[in-house]
This record gives C-alpha cells, sequence and structure tokens, in this order.
C-alpha cells in the first residue's frame, strides 16, 4: 500500500498526491451550536470525517446533581433549545414513576398538547433554516411567521418564549389562561392552511431537490448501529416512534390520528419530507387535544407536593419522542432531594456521528446539505 502525506490546512491547495486535511468550523452553517468538523480530502471528495464536539462546555449531567427535583427543570429544557417543554417533560416523567404519582387527565392532555406545539415550532426551524443552508432565504421568512404565531400561545400560556419552565412535578404550573384554548385553535387552523408554501415553495423547487435527492443515503443498518432516531431515523426506513410503540402521556387514545412518517431512501430530500409531513400530523394531534380538552370538566393541573421533595430510592429510565429524536434521562436516587446521577440520552448526540458514515465519498460541495439534514442542536449534544 502507498503511503500518502497529510497536510493540515485551513485554506488553500497541496500538491496532488497530498490528502488536505480541513478544518470546517467550530460552527455550524446555521448557526444552531458550535461544530467542528475534521474532513480528509482526495480533491474535491471527502474520504474520512470526524465530528468533534465538546466546545460548549455545558456539564449539565453534573449540574443536576447538584439541585433539587423542582430546580433541575430549568436545567433540562436548555439542552436543546428549540424543544424545551419536550425536554421538561422526560425529566418529570421519571421523579414521577420514582414517586409512583399519578397526574391530573386534564393535564396530561396540556401536556400532549403543549408537548406537540413544540414539536411543530422545532420542526418550523429547521424547514426553514434547511432551505436557507442550501441558498433559498424565502422559506425562512414563512417558518417564522407561523413560528411567532405559535409563540405567542405558548409564551401566553407559560411566561416564557423558549425556556417555557411550564412542567412541574406532579403536573404543570398552573390552568390555562381564560379563552386561551380558542386562540390556540385558530392559531393552529392558520399554520395548516399556510402549510402548503413549503410544499410547493421546497419541495416543488427542481434545485433543492437536485441537491438533496440521493445525496447523503444513510442505511437503516446504519441507523441501528448509530442509534439514529427521530425523523432521521424514520427517512430510512426505519418505523419506530414511542408515542406510538410505547404510548406515554395521551398519545394511546390519539392513535387514530398519530401517523408515523416513513421514506425508504434515506437521504437529504427523505428526511426533509418527513420532517414537513410530521408537522402536519402535529397540528392534526394538537386539534385532537384541544377537542379532547373541550370535553373535559373543569379540574386540577398539578398535585400537592411537600415543601421539601425527595423520591425514593430506586433508579428508573423515562424516554420520550422528542422532535428531534429519542430523549431519555436515566435517574438513580438515594432517597436525597436532589438526583444521586441522572443521566441524559439525548438525540443530537447520536444522529450526529452518522456523519462518519454519511459525509466519506461525498463531495464537498455536498457536505451542508448532508450536515444541515440531520436536524440538530449543538446543546443537544454537548450535554
Amino acid at each position: 500500500m502507498t503511503s500518502t502525506t497529510q497536510t493540515t490546512v485551513g485554506i488553500g491547495a497541496a500538491a496532488e498526491t497530498t490528502d488536505m486535511v480541513l478544518n470546517i468550523g467550530p460552527q455550524h452553517p446555521s448557526t444552531h451550536g458550535v461544530l467542528r468538523l475534521r474532513l480528509v480530502l482526495d480533491g474535491e471528495r471527502i474520504t474520512s470525517a470526524e465530528p468533534v464536539i465538546g466546545y460548549m462546555h455545558r456539564g449539565a449531567e453534573k449540574l443536576f446533581e447538584a439541585r433539587d427535583y423542582r430546580q433541575i427543570i430549568m436545567l433540562a429544557n436548555r439542552h436543546d433549545w428549540l424543544s424545551a417543554f419536550s425536554n421538561e417533560l422526560g425529566v418529570v416523567i421519571a421523579v414521577e414513576r420514582m414517586l409512583g404519582m399519578e397526574v391530573p387527565e386534564r393535564a396530561v392532555w396540556i401536556r400532549t398538547l403543549l408537548a406537540e406545539l413544540n414539536r411543530v415550532l422545532n420542526h418550523l426551524m429547521f424547514l426553514g433554516s434547511y432551505p436557507l443552508e442550501l441558498g433559498g432565504i424565502t422559506p425562512m421568512f414563512y417558518a417564522f411567521r407561523e413560528r411567532e404565531d405559535l409563540q405567542h400561545v405558548m409564551e401566553e400560556v407559560s411566561g416564557g418564549r423558549i425556556h417555557y419552565m411550564f412542567n412541574r412535578v406532579g403536573g404543570l404550573k398552573e390552568d390555562l389562561p381564560l379563552g386561551w384554548t380558542d386562540r390556540v385553535r385558530a392559531v393552529v387552523a392558520a399554520a395548516r392552511s399556510r402549510m402548503d408554501v413549503f410544499d410547493d415553495l421546497v419541495l416543488g423547487n427542481e434545485i433543492f431537490r437536485g441537491r438533496t435527492r440521493g445525496v447523503g443515503v444513510l442505511s437503516p443498518q446504519a441507523v441501528h448501529a448509530y442509534g439514529v432516531s427521530g425523523p432521521i431515523a424514520r427517512a430510512s426506513g426505519v418505523d419506530f416512534d414511542l408515542r406510538r410503540d410505547e404510548p406515554y402521556l395521551a398519545y394511546g387514545e390519539l392513535g387514530d390520528v398519530l401517523k408515523v412518517v416513513t421514506r425508504q431512501e434515506g437521504d437529504c430530500l427523505a428526511r426533509f419530507e418527513c420532517l414537513l409531513e410530521q408537522t402536519h400530523n402535529s397540528l392534526a394531534l394538537a386539534d385532537a387535544c384541544l377537542d379532547r380538552l373541550a370535553e373535559l370538566p373543569p379540574g386540577p393541573v398539578n398535585q400537592r407536593l411537600p415543601k421539601v421533595l425527595k423520591a425514593p430510592e430506586g433508579h428508573t429510565y423515562a424516554w420520550t419522542e422528542n422532535p428531534l429524536g429519542l430523549n431519555g434521562y436515566y435517574l438513580v436516587s438515594r432517597g436525597e432531594k436532589t438526583p444521586y446521577r441522572l443521566k441524559l440520552r439525548s438525540a443530537s448526540y447520536n444522529n450526529i456521528q452518522a456523519l462518519t458514515e454519511l459525509l466519506p465519498g461525498t463531495l464537498v460541495a455536498d457536505m451542508v446539505a448532508i450536515l444541515g439534514s440531520l436536524f440538530f442542536v449543538v446543546g443537544d449534544i454537548d450535554k
């Protein structure tokens, strides 16, 4: 085997017989966080790729151990800042499971509704930013118009625009404002009526399809090997969704509305299509939750808790189907008011590792298309 020489450069050329080691970052093309890619190039073709993570130095798992069960909710909703409400859910479900606590029915349905609204907010960000990374600026404006309308109702109910802090162990912070469900219904209907913009403007664009069809194909075998989940896994034909396969909250009663969107191609285009179709379905699920809430009688939305909340000694694992994939919390308690250990299994951490499989053999020009189609948040990687 002929030995080769590696030349590490920033920007520039090298001899024809020299492999180039190119550092992309540390940054993300659409500034979803700080990521570095170390690429080895043979001309314009990538021969190997290594995602270099850890630039955010979050240390959230150790911080969990120094805060009580009320305070860790604040930490949990920050690792994926586009899915704050969904992150909170995993923690409170784990603690409630340790306590053997039953959550009021009204709180269960409100949680389900807010989780799906949060899923739409997350997906809209990527539906707008992914075309932007490929040179199309217009979809971003449409995505943010819908996000702002949804953010208004989320802010009204919780008081926060990004970090909602609305979940509590045993339920929710408080009941819904008067007339809030009617305003949500109007916002959901308006968003659904305008979602065809992405069908026509993005999927109907031949340049977008040319840049994404057949590019960055991820096989089902690689999905399982790297622990990839969420829309990225389902775009490769892996038909798995916790909302259907291990129902939590009220998803067990929404089987006739819930649709698990899959594709077989596994390329960048299939990943975008899964994300878009799943957004349509989340709007339908939000409507179903609103209908159910309208039928429920008035009632409590939380449980009365002791002044000092201590989980009994033991351990449990709670996982949820977050917008970006599987999100899990492994909670170990020694009977104190703080967790002895709280291990986070985040979706983006596993998903981004698939770049080592996706990028080799592709052109540098396709790198951004592949990277953007993995729909990750770097805070969800650097946990």
